[in-house]
């Protein structure tokens, strides 16, 4: 097999060509991403700015990993080892499916039994006899262009998410408005449309015998979840027991609170963590001999969104639980937010869990899309069509779930810790005190 020609037997034309292709795809992006950081910037969303400069971070990283790569790609596949430390059990696929694969190639061979010098050198590089490359030229091409789809695809999903997201956080906008009609009411209107507004609340959460079950309530959360994000009454009681809990005023914007809430989540969701990573790592090591610990992953979005989803609803009827129980003058100031409400009285672990679950169905769009693009149509890692086609299926359902459902009642409910964040003051307001302490 022929090594091809070399740049200098390579016509300039074909060369400027390509050339001129990689640098306009290039700068296509990057001035993309610069408009859309001086969209943000003239907007004043810091928190979306800083969201997209971990973008570039990000893309920075794959560009050094893709360099790295194919710098030292010949290097590392003439590292030699011996060929006993290439045991079987640490192949991702079973002994049947690696003869599967090998008959395969042999049958598209059109029948050859023997392999030429130049393939043989392929496959062993320039190790002496019993040794092997540590890892091939070409294990290590399909390495590169799985780690880049991976980076990729984690992009796209988590603009996706925050896309859906903000769609059903804006829809509660007219809600935010209706309650600000309140504020230009006597006193005794205002107490009784609150009095009406959180007995439906209560009704709606802690009516049912269930409720009152420390084990049916979670039965309970769990079919709810499936009824609808939020309604209206939850928003209004919500809101109202964030405001008097914080001592806020009454016209407070909680609904901006919560947009500036979502962008902070997103820029710390956006790139891939070291901790992600090493969870990659520990993945593509785990996945031996027919273990198929991929298949079995794609189920855990599906089940970590129905248990933060079922979490979400059982804080909410504890909280209508408490104004049940609880005896005060004014029943506004019943709801009661607080940190044990949620698992290790920790609100932004419901947080992470909901970041986990957009990587994780990246991470599973990616292993396919690079196993249809390198892997021979023999291989283990897409043998069952149908069952890619229902995993892939459910993910795409699972995290269109997560990003119009779960995430937006994930960002109102975390807001019943005991805390408040830095978002509860406008980016505005913030900046004046920063340059007045700066004086």
């Amino acid at each position: 097999m022929a090594e091809g020609r070399s740049l200098a037997e390579t016509p300039t034309w074909s060369v400027a060509t390509v050339t001129t292709a990689m640098v306009f795809v290039c700068l296509l992006v990057e001035r993309c991403i610069h408009r859309l950081g001086k969209w943000l910037k003239k907007t004043k969303r810091k928190a979306m700015l800083a969201s997209l400069e971990k973008i570039r971070e990000e893309l920075m990283l794959l560009g050094l990993i893709s360099l790295m790569l194919s710098q030292t790609a010949r290097w590392i596949s003439e590292f030699c080892v011996p060929s006993s430390l290439f045991s079987r059990r640490f192949f991702a696929c079973s002994d049947r499916e690696i003869d599967c694969e090998e008959n395969w190639a042999g049958r598209m061979e059109l029948g050859r039994t023997e392999l030429t010098s130049e393939e043989l050198k392929r496959f062993t590089g320039n190790c002496p006899e019993h040794h092997e490359p540590f890892v091939s030229f070409e294990g290590l091409e399909q390495l590169h262009q799985f780690l880049f789809i991976l980076g990729i695809t984690h992009v796209l999903y988590s603009f996706a998410t925050v896309a859906l997201s903000m769609a059903k956080i804006y829809s509660w906008r007219k809600w935010e408005d209706q309650s600000h009609t309140l504020s230009t009411d006597d006193l005794q209107a205002r107490r009784s449309r609150m009095l009406k507004r959180q007995s439906t609340f209560v009704f709606h959460h802690a009516s049912h015998p269930w409720s009152k079950h420390k084990i049916l309530i979670w039965m309970l959360c769990f079919i709810q979840q499936f009824r609808g994000s939020i309604a209206k009454s939850d928003y209004l009681a919500l809101r109202l027991g964030f405001i008097a809990n914080h001592k806020l005023p009454p016209n407070y914007n909680f609904h901006k609170y919560m947009v500036r809430s979502m962008e902070d989540e997103f820029h710390g969701s956006v790139g891939i963590s070291w901790s992600l990573w090493i969870y990659v790592i520990v993945c593509i090591f785990v996945n031996i001999h027919g273990l198929n610990i991929y298949f079995y992953l794609s189920f855990v979005p599906a089940i970590l969104v129905m248990l933060v989803g079922t979490k979400l609803h059982h804080v909410v009827a504890l909280l209508a639980l408490g104004v049940v129980e609880a005896t005060g003058p004014f029943v506004g100031t019943q709801l009661k937010p607080r940190d044990d409400l949620f698992w290790f009285g920790n609100p932004e672990f419901l947080v992470w869990l909901v970041q986990f679950i957009s990587f994780q169905n990246a991470f599973e769009m990616a292993t396919f899309i690079w196993s249809l693009w390198q892997v021979e149509a023999c291989s283990c890692l897409i043998k069952g069509r149908l069952m890619i086609v229902i995993r892939l299926l459910s993910g795409l359902l699972v995290q269109f779930w997560c990003s119009y459902s779960t995430l937006p009642l994930n960002v109102i409910i975390t807001q019943m810790g005991s805390k408040f964040k830095k978002s509860l003051i406008a980016e505005s307001i913030r900046s004046r005190f920063t340059v007045g302490a700066g004086e």
